[in-house]
This record gives structure tokens, sequence and C-alpha cells, in this order.
């Protein structure tokens, strides 16, 4: 069986809470920056209350933060791993130095064909990339996969949702089962669906209250999955009760 985990928090500071060297592969799509831009410009309707979309949209992960979340991902990831970001082609100028500078070595961006065109201003879109990373030097699992992955892009699903085949391929090009897949912008939580199906474990938190809601319930339909618990620390004495207060943890061990 896999298991999982999901949290309410920023991305940053969740991910301070895992231990150095301790994930295996981590896959994320964080609200980026330019984002806005195309609401503002109106090559998106993504980013609010709509017919085609029922959930709200989260804040917008700001540029100048990403040194911070590179620096984390680092850190958490074991040496010889694969870490691959979701993003935009203005966004990738920006994070791809960035993520080099925190340590990875870039590979390339692989594309996602979304098969169909939407919106667009100067030609309209109908592919994203796929940052690719490594820390330390890991062999992909099957050499024969192209750098352009096609799916069709979700519809009517969570604002920005990627589909789970497409996670798939990356989780198994840089994982065996048995793996923890991190995602620390896990939003509709289809890594996660992707991570549990190939028999990885799964670790994931969202800034959203709804998403952890709903990625809850989304993930506890899948045979031979199950949701690892909060415990609570109980103080040792009333001293440590009123410096500590009602202190939780969570079982974030992912050896």
């Amino acid at each position: 069986m896999s298991n999982y985990k999901l949290v309410e928090s920023d991305a940053v500071e969740w991910l301070k809470t895992l231990d150095d060297e301790s994930v295996d592969l981590l896959v994320t799509d964080p609200p980026y920056e330019s984002l806005e831009k195309h609401r503002s410009k109106g090559t998106t309707t993504r980013l609010k209350m709509s017919k085609g979309s029922s959930n709200q949209w989260f804040k917008i992960f700001p540029n100048d933060r990403f040194p911070e979340l590179f620096a984390e991902i680092y850190r958490v990831m074991k040496n010889n791993t694969h870490f691959y970001l979701f993003c935009d082609q203005e966004t990738m100028f920006v994070a791809k130095p960035l993520g080099e500078q925190a340590g990875f070595k870039f590979w390339k961006p692989i594309v996602w064909d979304k098969e169909k065109i939407g919106m667009g201003y100067h030609y309209r879109a109908r592919y994203e990339f796929i940052l690719f990373f490594e820390k330390g030097k890991k062999k992909l699992n099957n050499l024969g996969i192209p750098d352009v992955l096609s799916s069709p892009r979700i519809r009517g699903g969570y604002p920005t949702e990627k589909p789970v085949d497409i996670s798939k391929i990356l989780i198994e090009q840089s994982t065996v089962e048995g793996e923890v897949v991190v995602d620390p912008f896990f939003g509709s939580a289809s890594v996660g669906e992707a991570a549990l199906t190939t028999g990885r474990n799964f670790r994931g938190c969202d800034i959203f209250e709804d998403a952890v809601t709903d990625g809850n319930k989304r993930l506890s339909k899948l045979p031979d999955a199950y949701e690892l618990k909060e415990t609570v620390v109980k103080p040792l004495n009333i001293e440590a009760e009123q410096n500590v207060g009602d202190s939780r943890q969570f079982d974030l061990q992912l050896a």
C-alpha cells in the first residue's frame, strides 16, 4: 500500500519541516507571478470563479521567493534525484538560473503539448514547459521517452490542473515503487494521484484550505492508499504546557 499526507501551509515553511535529503522526487506547479499578467490581458480565465471552475484562486507565489523555495527543495532532496517544475515561457527564464544557483543541474525544458489551442494574444497557447532539474547524477528509467509529452488540458476542474498521465510519466521516469514524491503546491492533488497509483508515497502542502479538503477526498478514494494521521505532542509538565500550548506535529517521516 502507498501512503500520503496533505498539509495546509505556506510551501517554503512546510519544506523547512522536512528532513535533509529525505525526498526522492519533487514535482510541482507553483501559481507563478506571470499568471496575473495573463489574467489582466485576458489570455486566461482560469484564475477566478467561473462556470468552468468551482474553485477560488489562491495567492500568487512571487518570483522573488524562488531563491528560498529552491534552496529548501535542494536541501530536502536526496542526492542523485530529479526535480520537475511546471511553468510558462516567462517564468522559465526566471526559474532556470535561480534553480542553478541553488545547486541544481538544469537539463532542458520538457514541453507539455495540450493538443488543442487555448486562449492567447500573439499565437494562441497550446503548450507549457516542465523544467527538468537534477541534484547529483541520476539516469532516467526509460531513455526512449521524448521531450514533448502530449495530453489534453483539464477542462472544468481545479484551476490550472495538470493531467495525471503527464505526472505519471515524470514519476515513473525518476523513481521506483515505494519512494517518496513531494509537491509543495499540490492544488488539485493530481501529482498525488499519479504517485499513489504508481506505487509511490506522497507528501504535499497547499496554502489553500479547500485544496487540502478536496485533495484528501480525491486521494482517499484510490485503492491501496491510506492517509498518515497527525499525532498530538503532549507536554511533559505544566511548565512545558504553558510554553508549548496546543503543539502538534505531523508524521512526515519520509524514509
